[in-house]
Parts: C-alpha cells; structure tokens; sequence
C-alpha cells in the first residue's frame, strides 16, 4: 500500500491506496467526516474537486455561501469555514434525546477554506503520484 501522510495545517491526514488502487482518505480526530467526503463522494471525481474550488473563487470575499449535496455527505463553505454533515444527521432545536452529542466526529467537520484547500491540493498531487 503506497501512503502520504501529511501535517501542513491544522488537520492532519493520510492518503492511501488500497489493494484495488483506489484512492483513502484518513483524516485526523475530529475531521474524520472530510476524510469520508472524499472516500463517499470525491471517489477520485478530479471534476468535483475542481467544482468545489471554483465555487470558493465566487465565494472569496463574499457574504454568499455555496453547498453540494452529496450522496452520503453534504459539503457547505462560505468564504472563511468549510462544514461537511452526513446527510443521515438531522437535529431539530429541541428534539435532541438526553444524552446524545450534536457533534458526532465521524458525522460532522468544520474546518477553514485554506485547510481544506490544502487537503484538496493534496489529495490531487497523491492523485498523481507526487
């Protein structure tokens, strides 16, 4: 299995390939949703990488916000933070049972635009074998 492991920002995370070739992500404790993202929805889709970050050029600067519903993961940014949800993970106001945390690590990540774009730097450059 060929790996990358990186710790530019403020999350850390591996790239691997499995015995397939394809393409995971393993993200650090607490970002752990942006890895499964990229292994439900990214798939090595280069073109939805690519959407992402042409969405962030419209955002920069801006009070817009901008999301892509996935299949499994929803994935909304505004021009300083990113939020990936699974889309399974629905709360409303009051109907939290006791006990349970709104903030499931494996459900639920923020993170900032310039992580994130990193991590999307780098998942490209694994892509290619760099």
């Amino acid at each position: 299995m060929a790996a990358g492991v990186v710790e530019e920002s403020a999350m850390e995370y591996e790239f691997l390939r499995d015995v397939t070739g394809g393409v995971k992500v393993r993200m650090s404790m607490g970002h752990e949703a942006v890895g499964h993202w990229f292994n439900e929805e990214v798939q090595e889709n280069l073109a939805l990488l690519d959407e992402v970050e042409a969405a962030v050029a419209q955002i920069d600067g801006s009070e817009r916000q901008w999301q892509r519903v996935g299949h499994e993961y929803t994935l909304w940014m505004d021009d300083e933070e990113v939020m990936i949800r699974a889309n399974s993970m629905s709360v409303e106001g009051d109907e939290m049972e006791e006990g349970m945390s709104y903030y499931d690590e494996e459900s639920l990540a923020f993170c900032g635009v310039e992580d994130f774009l990193q991590v999307v730097n780098a998942y490209r450059r694994f892509m290619r074998g760099e």
